[in-house]
């Protein structure tokens, strides 16, 4: 047990190199770097396509089906309130619209307009160069071990957030992959 030098404190569960809390720490800081580089790229590539970042996130999450404004939100662990917005801010321009949801009279489903499709498939151009720029030094079975990793944290994360009886915003929905859906 040792003394925090700040406050005079035993520290009880002080840390080693091979305490997993260590690595997963690591691991979270390495997140917020990378997602703060995945931003600054994804702004670059959605740029030509006259899309933000958050509007290639909403629209590419309805490419496979429509959903509604809260599944969206619910599977990308963002706000409702955010996802309306970006959502009102497509349907305005014309990349996408409203439909009727047989589910529910009032919480209409929202899905890509032509020029939707247009500016995805423009980016569907880019992006996988991008990718492959990338991950030029890096198996294809590194990727997928680690994609398979933060699987793992996910359902973790998920699993103590509910045994803390803590609201999941998040958790899985958009684990079927390929990054961007297929066009039906």
């Amino acid at each position: 047990m040792s003394v925090s030098p700040t406050t005079g404190a035993a520290r009880a569960d002080e840390a080693t190199p091979d305490d997993p809390g260590v690595a997963l720490t690591d691991i979270v800081l390495r997140t917020f770097e990378l997602n703060g580089l995945f931003l600054s790229a994804s702004e670059r590539l959605a740029r030509p396509a006259g899309l933000t970042p958050a509007r290639w996130q909403v629209l590419g999450a309805v490419l496979a089906e429509p959903l509604t404004v809260s599944a969206i939100a619910r599977a990308m662990g963002l706000a409702r309130q955010s996802v309306q917005r970006i959502a009102d801010a497509l349907v305005a321009d014309g990349l996408a619209r409203t439909m009727d949801n047989p589910a529910h009279r009032r919480a209409r489903l929202l899905e890509p307009t032509e020029e939707g499709w247009n500016r995805i498939a423009m980016l569907h151009e880019t992006q996988p160069r991008w990718t492959r720029r990338v991950t030029q030094d890096i198996d294809v079975e590194q990727l997928r071990d680690a994609l398979a990793v933060m699987d793992r944290i996910v359902d973790g994360v998920v699993r103590v957030a509910r045994e803390d009886g803590t609201p999941v915003a998040a958790g899985g929905g958009l684990r079927e992959g390929a990054g961007g859906g297929a066009r039906s």
